[in-house]
């Protein structure tokens, strides 16, 4: 069985430049736990999840404050940069993960389960030829094996 056998076609998508207030609402009322982020032409930008609002919520880390204050970067400018960006923004393009992975419709269903368990990942956009197809989760594979499609 492959990718395509199980994901949702009919996707709720979001552009990077709504704010996040609008993001929350959308994934309430839809009732989803993230959404691709897509360009005019349709075209995958990368993934906004819940998670992603919840880390604007989060305490500063505590080496981040220091290092802001007194100038020292033990782990380098790119991670402190990364971690202020996502806590203090407010366009969906400030808190999406851009090189979020993206899988094939015909990528094996197994291999995506691996893949899910491995990298701690419920939530995937499906991808071909750099456009958006679907999404798969991992409610869509529990939906698999209850309808007997898996194994």
């Amino acid at each position: 069985m492959q990718v395509k056998d199980i994901m949702s076609g009919n996707v709720i998508t979001v552009s990077a430049d709504m704010d996040i207030h609008s993001l929350a609402k959308l994934l309430i009322e839809k009732n989803i736990s993230g959404a691709p982020v897509v360009d005019e032409t349709g075209r995958y930008c990368g993934l906004v999840l819940e998670e992603s609002l919840i880390f604007q919520d989060k305490n500063v880390h505590l080496p981040t404050f220091l290092a802001l204050s007194v100038g020292f970067l033990p782990w380098g400018t790119d991670q402190m940069e990364d971690e202020v960006r996502r806590i203090a923004g407010t366009r969906v393009s400030e808190i999406m993960e851009e090189a979020a992975p993206a899988v094939t419709p015909d990528m094996d269903v197994e291999d995506l389960a691996t893949m899910m368990v491995e990298k701690n990942r419920h939530f995937f956009a499906v991808v071909d030829n750099g456009n958006l197809v679907g999404v798969v989760t991992k409610r869509d594979i529990v939906r698999a094996i209850a309808e007997g499609k898996i194994h």
